[in-house]
């Protein structure tokens, strides 16, 4: 039963434009539209959210893909700045636990170094800088 349904859906999907960075994007603005109009009780917030759901089923179900690649490439172009900031923050937060991150007092270039080693001397592979601090 379950797998004949998996494949009835996998039928229907073929040729299909199905989700991609857009869709991911408008997804997670409508649960915040959603969330919002929890505390909020906006007929505003209740027609945009209807209309930009309508809109992700469509580009969902679309069969004209290079157009919908087409919509996605541009909202990647748009956001990549803020995509890129994202990460970086994230990356940096991730490193945090294993490495330190200092500013070399003489140029100001980020110089990464492992915790856990004590006091040491660092020097900057951009000015030759040394400075000491603890891991």
């Amino acid at each position: 039963m379950l797998e004949n349904l998996k494949r009835k859906l996998t039928q229907f999907m073929q040729g299909r434009y199905g989700s991609d960075d857009l869709n991911r994007f408008l997804m997670y603005f409508i649960l915040g539209l959603i969330i919002v109009n929890l505390f909020a009780k906006n007929t505003l917030f209740n027609m945009l959210t209807l209309a930009l759901i309508i809109y992700l089923y469509f580009r969902m179900l679309s069969r004209n893909i290079s157009k919908r690649y087409s919509e996605n490439q541009w909202f990647l172009e748009k956001t990549a700045g803020v995509r890129a900031w994202f990460q970086k923050t994230w990356r940096n937060l991730s490193q945090m636990k294993d490495y330190h991150v200092y500013k070399c007092p003489g140029c100001g270039q980020k110089i990464r170094v492992p915790r856990g080693k004590g006091r040491i001397a660092i020097r900057c592979p951009k000015c030759g800088h040394e400075f000491i601090k603890n891991s």
